[in-house]
């Protein structure tokens, strides 16, 4: 069966504009935090505008057809790429692209009005398509989280290097008169691995922003919108595991309830901004003296819980003195002191609610003690 592959042009070109439709009302619609879509967006309605120029040869002149075509496809593929650089947090590759395309511009002029070469055009695209395509797959296989969306990306970059591989090599027996528009099973095999895996890849992207989008609500879902700090769930759901974890291992565990010093007065005294400085420093603060398995939560206003996996009492108050020498010594305005109550698990005994009771005692006895103190549960 032949396939028309203008046809399957214009249709990839079609399938490329609704995608960009798409990824643009995305853009506006989701957290900024999510950055990359807009390029996403601007490739795909590029390579949209791309496929309508190629696929208008011999209406249009071949400068506008060839040329412009060409390289709106070239950039299109290169603000992908880009997109999924931003997206991923890593450097783009801006100016290489910029001047790889550049150097393209007057190969694609010279054999396209002034001497017309067919072949040399393919090779020249092919050369750079599969270097952009391939570039792209390994920015999502090194940096990329594993995931059905980042598989899916890969593969259609993959398969599309690889058809422009073919091409490339095919080019090299192809006339200076040829077409992309003359059937050939070379042709049909380039056109419709181009359309399906534009269709793939703009799919691939649109569900990777999705898992991120789900990442970032389930972060906020856990993690207090001020400080960072785990939310009073997300905090007591750490330490049941946790204390799970030491019953089968016949293990302790301590947890820290630290309280912020006449924290009213720091509001009433310099405003509610001031006092949100505060609590982020003090995050920050703590969060530097915790090892990676510790666990550091908000339980409300000023009072906060760190939970020291697999530390015994001892070691916990040299924690607690740290925490708390650190934050008396801080330069940050207005300053602020911080009181700890410290109690350590019993294996095989007691609730996440009765360990938090005794540190909440311990943490009673220190404000009363003068504050600014550490204090151990009996």
């Amino acid at each position: 069966m032949s396939i028309d592959p203008r046809t399957v042009i214009l249709l990839a070109g079609v399938m490329g504009g609704m995608m960009s439709v798409v990824l643009f009302v995305m853009r506006h619609n989701y957290p900024t935090a999510i950055v990359g879509l807009g390029e996403w967006a601007s490739a795909t309605g590029l390579i949209f505008v791309s496929t309508l120029l190629l696929g208008a040869r011999g209406s249009i002149p071949d400068l506008a057809s060839v040329v412009a075509g060409n390289l709106l496809l070239l950039v299109g593929l290169a603000l992908f790429h880009i997109g999924s650089q931003r997206f991923l947090a890593v450097r783009a590759w801006t100016r290489t692209w910029a001047a790889l395309i550049l150097f393209s511009l007057p190969v694609m002029v010279w054999f396209t009005v002034v001497e017309p070469h067919y072949g040399i055009r393919v090779l020249t695209m092919s050369l750079l398509m599969l270097v952009l395509t391939a570039a792209h797959a390994w920015t999502i296989a090194r940096h990329g989280i594993r995931s059905l969306a980042s598989y899916l990306c890969i593969a259609a970059l993959v398969v599309q290097a690889m058809a422009q591989a073919v091409r490339f090599v095919a080019a090299f027996g192809t006339t200076p008169d040829s077409s992309l528009f003359i059937l050939s099973p070379t042709q049909t095999y380039f056109v419709t691995t181009y359309a399906f895996c534009l269709l793939l890849l703009s799919i691939g992207v649109v569900l990777m922003a999705t898992d991120k989008l789900r990442a970032e609500f389930e972060h906020m879902a856990r993690h207090d919108s001020l400080t960072g700090a785990l939310t009073r769930r997300a905090f007591l759901d750490a330490c049941d595991q946790e204390l799970e974890r030491d019953r089968r291992k016949n293990r302790v565990s301590s947890l820290l309830i630290m309280d912020l010093d006449h924290f009213k007065a720091v509001n009433d005294t310099y405003g509610h901004q001031a006092g949100d400085r505060v609590l982020v420093d003090f995050v920050e603060r703590v969060g530097g003296l915790l090892r990676r398995p510790d666990k550091l939560g908000r339980f409300g206003g000023e009072e906060f819980v760190a939970l020291l996996p697999e530390t015994v009492l001892d070691e916990a108050l040299v924690v607690a003195e740290r925490i708390r020498a650190g934050v008396e010594q801080a330069r940050a305005q207005p300053g602020c002191t911080v009181s700890i109550g410290v109690a350590t698990s019993v294996p095989g005994e007691g609730t996440m609610d009765t360990i938090l009771g005794r540190a909440d005692e311990a943490l009673y006895r220190a404000k009363a003690g003068g504050r600014n103190c550490v204090r151990a549960a009996a």
